[in-house]
């Protein structure tokens, strides 16, 4: 990788900073690369408040939005809760659907099904809104490109609501009520909320309007911060304060079935990593392999037997993920192989590939040749979907606008997106993704880079330092999780290689014989191999906790040496 020292902010504002906080420089530091410059903004970033929620009536089309749906609270309707089949919209169905049943509501609530309708709002759970004379459909996480859609619906006297987080076209759709911060017309202050977090304002709207006070959502933002760890938005503004809280949820009192998921975790606190790596990929393992409502069933189950048996479900279906995934990336990885041809790209195609992984596959392939990527599965007879992923530097959506003459419809983000293309678009649409990109890379490097927040030597990691620096956390973008540099490491004693294929290092460190410090690293004891026990080296790290046999202990998280 290539390492990438932060340049020092203002000394003189670190140093003030510093001593008003009785704190370390290379902490007082990272605070001012975050933006926070004095005590008083310290303090807010310290202890997230939900009283610093930004009004949700400011939020476009929202007093449209809670009027009609008090209206069918008051009329006794029932409700379609539509949500896109993954972590973001599976927690949005959840959240809503629990929400407006405690008022009363009848609620249905219906993901599409990836394989036979796709992704997005489908003409089939229109229908059946119809055939259940429901008048209202809700959708979460989803809808900002639907205009077909709510016109069919309208069509048949259906209402929609639509609440999105994706970025909308130059027109939206002909809804009710459209909430998303990244309207143009909106000036809802903060633009990158999830698609849970979206629907968290409608309830927060909801309840401001009937009881005056939010204390009786706090309870929602568990799901909130899954989302947002799942979603992989910015942890800056309000998304830190909902996942801030959404975890102390989490840890205090946990949802029934999200417990279950923790069940036989050794971890006594979880964060936001614990949340994308462990709850996440497993409340996606139903919307891949079999159905969301799996998922869902999970979150809103109150019985602690019923929970445990629908995770173990989950977990059953999450280890066939990993099995179709591991085998759809080496049959990626050798079609690459055999292509002889240089590129700035990956696009890639096997008619047999489930369309749950895909976007799995992706990241993976990313991990191995570091390009933008898009792999393809066949939905239906002439049909292709795919999942698309990028890399620093491009900007994933402007890239597929330039390929939309190929593209039959795609939506997404900078860094990840969703298209399907006619199968006999496939060459053309490889060619001009290709071209494209490269076009972006005569002028940015394609190297991958790790951002180094400090170099600091291994006595400053103290008790006190790590204590201040897990109250950073969230991390995420916007909040990265800081990497530190040290020089001159040596291997103090035996390491150990661990891993089915021995694929990662456990050992000891030390600077200067001084003291020794526990290390990490991930799928890295190949590089550890060509350090011999007198060599001197370089280490760029994070810092973490290890629970073994009991005790919890500190530990450096290796990410790459030199």
């Amino acid at each position: 990788m290539n390492w990438i020292i932060e340049k020092n902010e203002n000394l003189e504002i670190v140093n003030q900073l510093s001593k008003e906080l009785n704190i370390d420089t290379i902490l007082s530091l990272m605070l001012v690369k975050r933006g926070i410059k004095s005590f008083n903004q310290a303090k807010d970033f310290f202890r997230p408040n939900i009283d610093k929620l930004h009004d949700p009536f400011l939020m476009k089309d929202m007093g449209l939005a809670v009027d009609r749906i008090l209206s069918a609270i008051e009329d006794k309707e029932s409700i379609m809760v539509f949500g896109d089949y993954d972590v973001d919209g599976t927690s949005s169905v959840a959240l809503l659907s629990m929400y407006l049943k405690s008022q009363g509501c009848k609620i249905t609530p219906y993901f599409p099904d990836r394989n036979l309708e796709g992704y997005g709002i489908s003409i089939k759970a229109i229908d059946e809104a119809a055939q259940n004379n429901q008048n209202l459909i809700i959708a979460l996480d989803c809808g900002i490109k639907a205009h077909e859609q709510v016109n069919y619906a309208l069509d048949k006297k259906i209402n929609f609501i639509i609440c999105d987080h994706h970025n909308p076209d130059e027109s939206i759709p002909n809804a009710l009520a459209v909430l998303n911060p990244k309207r143009k017309d909106c000036i809802y202050p903060f633009k990158e909320l999830c698609g849970c977090g979206v629907g968290f304002k409608l309830i927060q709207a909801l309840e401001l309007k009937i009881n005056k006070k939010i204390d009786n959502i706090i309870n929602y933002l568990d799901l909130v911060a899954i989302a947002i760890a799942a979603d992989i938005v910015p942890l800056v503004g309000e998304n830190r304060i909902l996942a801030h809280i959404g975890i102390q949820i989490i840890n205090s009192n946990p949802r029934t079935g999200i417990n279950s998921l923790f069940k036989n975790r050794v971890k006594k606190e979880f964060n936001i990593g614990d949340l994308m790596f462990h709850i996440a990929p497993r409340i996606n393992a139903a919307g891949r392999m079999e159905h969301a409502s799996l998922a869902l069933e999970l979150l809103i189950e109150t019985d602690t037997q019923k929970a445990d048996e629908l995770a173990l479900k989950i977990e059953s279906l999450n280890d066939l993920r990993r099995e179709v995934e591991k085998e759809t990336t080496n049959q990626a990885l050798n079609y690459l192989k055999e292509d002889k041809k240089e590129t700035n790209s990956t696009v890639v195609f096997n008619k047999s590939w489930n369309k749950g992984v895909i976007g799995i596959v992706a990241s993976r392939l990313i991990e191995k040749h570091y390009k933008p990527t898009v792999v393809f599965c066949e939905v239906k007879e002439g049909e292709l979907a795919a999942s698309a992923r990028s890399v620093k530097g491009i900007d994933l959506y402007k890239v597929l606008e330039e390929c939309k003459e190929t593209i039959v419809q795609f939506g997404g983000h900078k860094y990840a997106a969703g298209l399907t293309i006619k199968k006999e678009n496939y060459l053309s649409f490889k060619n001009k993704f290709e071209t494209s990109v490269s076009k972006i890379f005569e002028s940015k490097s394609s190297e991958p880079e790790i951002i180094i927040e400090s170099e600091i030597d291994l006595d400053v990691i103290t008790p006190k330092f790590y204590r201040i620096l897990k109250q950073f956390e969230p991390f995420g973008p916007g909040n990265r999780t800081p990497m530190f540099l040290t020089k001159e490491l040596k291997i103090k004693n035996k390491e150990f290689k661990l891993g089915k294929e021995k694929e990662h290092i456990k050992l000891n460190l030390t600077q200067d014989n001084i003291q020794t410090y526990s290390a990490i690293g991930f799928w890295l004891s190949d590089k550890f191999t060509a350090i011999k026990d007198s060599s001197n080296f370089s280490a760029v790290y994070s810092l973490d906790e290890n629970t073994w046999n009991g005790p919890t202990t500190m530990q450096l998280n290796i990410k790459d040496l030199k």
